[in-house]
């Protein structure tokens, strides 16, 4: 590219315009960082019980991924904590009675879509499995409906394959919450009193402030934490 004083560009840079859909991701992130109260919590947990489960499911038949078991105690806590799962438009919070649990997408150059599975709380387990390969697959090939982008009550963003423990997601606005998962590392534990290698994951909350404070939030995630500790 011919470097000019517009663009700075020097021999062998490469110009990326946010245009397009990439463009429209990155302001709706601005936008939602520039509206919102954003905070986010850390938290650990064991999910030695998590990661085992996911092998007995397999040997029974079921092929679960270690995101599909997450979202099924996810939506559990989200039942318990209605706080939590819902939108704030023009100053009016609305909780959602249904869960539409939004998940986040990677997708070919570089962009993220978070379509989310409508009314994943009257689902089983089976069925949520089903409705997110589903989501995924039509994402990947743009065959969503605009309820499935805009209808999200709650979302998850996973980066367990990654080296990442924790970081800072960013709200899917105008929900109330998202959820970072993180790694999933051996480490060492106190479990039953003793000291022992178990298998750590990484959780991240970020909430809005404006309509979820701390200690509901925080909760909420010491909940979910505890509800993957009783897994196995």
């Amino acid at each position: 590219m011919t470097q000019t004083p517009e663009n700075g560009a020097g021999e062998g840079d490469q110009i990326v315009r946010l245009s397009g859909m990439r463009g429209m991701i990155a302001g709706k992130m601005l936008e939602s960082l520039s509206t919102t109260a954003q905070l986010t919590h850390h938290a650990e947990c064991d999910a030695t019980g998590l990661v085992a489960l996911k092998d007995r499911l397999k040997e029974q038949g079921l092929k679960a991924s270690v995101e599909d078991i997450l979202i099924d105690v996810v939506v559990e806590m989200l039942s318990r904590h209605p706080g939590i799962n819902g939108t704030l438009v023009d100053k009016e919070i609305k909780l959602s009675k249904a869960i539409n649990l939004g998940v986040a997408v990677a997708l070919p150059g570089d962009l993220l879509v978070a379509p989310a599975i409508l009314n994943a709380g009257a689902m089983t387990i089976e069925e949520r499995i089903t409705a997110r390969r589903d989501v995924v697959e039509r994402a990947r090939t743009n065959k969503l409906s605009v309820t499935e982008m805009m209808g999200g009550t709650f979302t998850i963003t996973n980066l367990g394959l990654s080296r990442v423990r924790f970081f800072t997601p960013i709200l899917n606005a105008p929900q109330l919450a998202i959820l970072g998962v993180g790694e999933t590392a051996p480490r060492p534990w106190l479990h039953n009193g003793e000291i022992a290698v178990r298998s750590i994951m990484g959780l991240s909350l970020t909430f809005d402030h404006r309509a979820v404070n701390g200690a509901p939030a925080g909760q909420f995630l010491t909940d979910l934490c505890m509800a993957i500790e009783q897994l196995g």
